[in-house]
Order: C-alpha cells, then structure tokens, then sequence
C-alpha cells in the first residue's frame, strides 16, 4: 500500500511493522518514525486502528495467553528474512 504523498519512512514498511507497533517490540527511535508516519497519513491511520481493533479482539477471545519466546523469534526472523529477499 502507498497513500502517494512522500513520507520519510514509507507506507508498506509502516503496515509491515504494525504489530511490532502495536506490541511495543520494536525500540523507540523506530517507534516514534511510525508514530510520526501514522501522524501524517491517514490512510495508514485508518488500516492501524483497524489491526489495533483486532489485536484487541484477539487478546479479549483469547484469553491474553503469550507467545513463547523462541516462537516469537522464529516468526520475527521468518519475517526479516521475508522482507529481505529480492522482488
């Protein structure tokens, strides 16, 4: 997804990186370069509170039960090593 206006980090890469958001995973310089993109675009906006909503969901059907560690690396990995490979 690309709302067309220039942003200094783009939207795709704030979509891809919604959950670690919203889980607070990721460190605080890069979470305030998604804070100030989801400021200014409101397409972006719009699609994280719709994950925000589910996330919530999801933590109130389930119970609130955690990921075990190791699972939650692999996944992370998986999604780095996603992320990184050629188009």
């Amino acid at each position: 997804m690309n709302c067309g206006e220039p942003h200094e980090t783009d939207c795709s890469e704030v979509l891809s990186e919604v959950w670690l958001f919203l889980d607070q995973e990721c460190d605080q310089t890069r979470r305030e370069a998604l804070q100030t993109h989801l400021d200014e675009c409101h397409p972006c906006l719009e699609q994280f509170g719709l994950e925000e909503h589910l996330k919530t969901l999801l933590a109130r059907k389930c119970g609130g039960e955690h990921a075990p560690e190791n699972l939650k690396q692999r996944i992370r990995a998986t999604i780095v090593e996603i992320r990184t490979e050629p188009s």
